[in-house]
């Protein structure tokens, strides 16, 4: 019964965390305003380069996830920055576990990528005429995506938050950890787009590419629960 009660105890400290970071999201829209606008300049420059001309599946999803990547770098590099700006870094500390701060922040960073996937993805569909073929596929490609999007940036966030010159850190450390789940996450992106070629073998020719987000997101989440506490107190 202790263990069952230090486990609620450790979920409900990770929640604390989470909800003490949405209930300031909610009330200042910091991130959130912040990543609706970029999504909004960045769809506008999509459609005037391409004059909504026709353009393949391919690069279709290349845009997609361009798009994705840039809003997670430029949204979460300030989520652990801010604890230290504020000084709240110092009383979570004391008060909470590592463990528990990671799952929190990991939760909100979770969130916020994909409620802005969801608003980017949806509004890039509508606006560059993209037809999904396998709607299944493609909701499960910006899913897992999502994960390990949110993984990586909590774990680097925490990292340069602690260093003088922390701005420029998080793309230079983010994008060369990211290429193997991008690269997936395009090619199953496309697969979902691709339409008759790729109508009825789909999801097997994009099994491959979702093994790979999968195991990517598992180790990179399993790697953050243990280094995080370093990371955290050091």
């Amino acid at each position: 019964m202790s263990q069952l009660n230090k486990f609620l105890s450790w979920i409900g400290g990770a929640f604390s965390v989470f909800y003490k970071d949405l209930r300031l999201e909610v009330r200042n829209k910091s991130v959130l305003g912040t990543l609706l606008i970029f999504v909004l300049s960045t769809l506008i420059l999509f459609l005037f380069a391409t004059g909504r001309n026709d353009i393949g599946p391919r690069v279709q999803s290349g845009l997609l996830w361009m798009i994705i990547l840039f809003n997670a770098a430029l949204g979460l590099g300030r989520t652990f920055l801010v604890e230290e700006e504020r000084g709240t870094g110092i009383f979570l500390r004391m008060n909470t576990q590592a463990g528990m701060v990671y799952l929190g922040k990991l939760l909100f960073s979770f969130l916020i990528i994909l409620l802005t996937n969801i608003i980017s993805t949806g509004l890039f569909v509508f606006l560059s005429n993209s037809v999904v073929a396998l709607p299944g596929l493609f909701v499960l490609s910006i899913f897992l995506g999502t994960i390990g999007l949110a993984g990586a940036t909590t774990l680097l966030s925490a990292i340069i938050a602690r260093t003088a010159r922390s701005g420029p850190l998080l793309p230079m450390l983010l994008f060369p950890l990211l290429i193997p789940l991008l690269l997936s996450a395009v090619e199953s992106t496309y697969f979902s787009l691709a339409g008759q070629p790729f109508a009825v073998d789909g999801w097997n020719a994009a099994s491959g590419s979702l093994i790979v987000m999968v195991s990517f997101s598992g180790v990179v989440i399993a790697s953050s629960v243990l280094l995080f506490d370093y990371v955290w107190n050091e």
